[in-house]
């Protein structure tokens, strides 16, 4: 966690040496989901209720999903590019580094600006908070806490499988961005919406109902099963899989000979 301290400090001291540059980015950022945020307030302001959920309560599972996906970017985004640390040949010096692989890869690059993502995610949050008829309760309180792990953990696995993939393939891996950018996109609406096959998708192939809609229904009283407020800890065994096809694909890198 050292090493990655010093990763940490490099990358913002050189995002920040062009201060104007970096505040305009993360302004940028927070313009680019504010997008998505009017997208869903004027539908719900022409139908009032999307699978009997109400503004305030897509808003809160929005939010979460949002506040999740940025940090995840922030820190995991360099296994989300991954595919340029193969190509112009940086991996193969990362392996050859007295270091750990992993921390390396994170510490490659991080994105500060995802900030700007973040602030409106929690200015949405606290809007959501503020006009809901949630009755906070200390479960509730860690339910939100869960979600945000749990599903900051899963996007983060999502880019992770993306960077085992690159191992055998450099190109048409777009159809990662389907549960990646995606998963963000659809996550601003209960899973539910979107029907039963999906659901069923993301539930049991790629957790991310287990850390979105479960939840969500326990915090809207919708459910009382207890359970469901640990299932985006559950959702948090996906990295297991993960990583073990990311050792996988490891085994079989060969250099690019640069």
């Amino acid at each position: 966690m050292k090493l990655y301290g010093r990763y940490l400090k490099i990358q913002l001291n050189s995002q920040l040496q062009h201060k104007a540059s970096f505040l305009m980015l993360v302004f940028g950022q927070f313009l680019a989901t504010f997008t998505s945020f009017l997208g869903v307030y004027f539908m719900m302001h022409r139908f009032y209720q999307v699978a009997d959920f109400t503004l305030s309560e897509v808003l809160l599972n929005f939010s979460i999903v949002a506040f999740a996906f940025a940090t995840a970017e922030l820190f995991a985004r360099g296994f989300d590019s991954f595919a340029q640390i193969i190509s112009n040949g940086e991996f193969d010096r990362m392996l050859v580094r007295p270091k750990n692989l992993f921390i390396q890869i994170l510490g490659s690059r991080m994105e500060f600006s995802r900030i700007g993502r973040l602030i409106q995610a929690v200015l949405l949050f606290i809007w959501a908070v503020t006009n809901s008829t949630i009755t906070w309760t200390p479960a509730k309180i860690l339910t939100i806490i869960f979600m945000w792990f749990g599903a900051t953990i899963v996007f983060a696995t999502l880019f992770l499988l993306y960077a085992s993939l690159c191992f055998f393939t450099l190109e048409g891996l777009e159809f990662i961005n389907i549960l990646t950018d995606g998963g963000r996109e659809f996550g601003q609406y209960p899973f539910s919406i979107y029907g039963e096959f999906v659901l069923k998708f993301l539930t049991f192939i790629v957790p991310l109902a287990l850390v979105q809609y479960y939840p969500l229904l326990y915090l809207t009283d919708r459910s009382d099963q207890l359970y469901l407020m640990f299932l985006p800890l559950v959702a948090t065994l996906f990295i297991f899989p993960v990583y073990g096809f990311w050792r996988f694909a490891l085994k079989h890198y060969q250099s690019t000979g640069s």
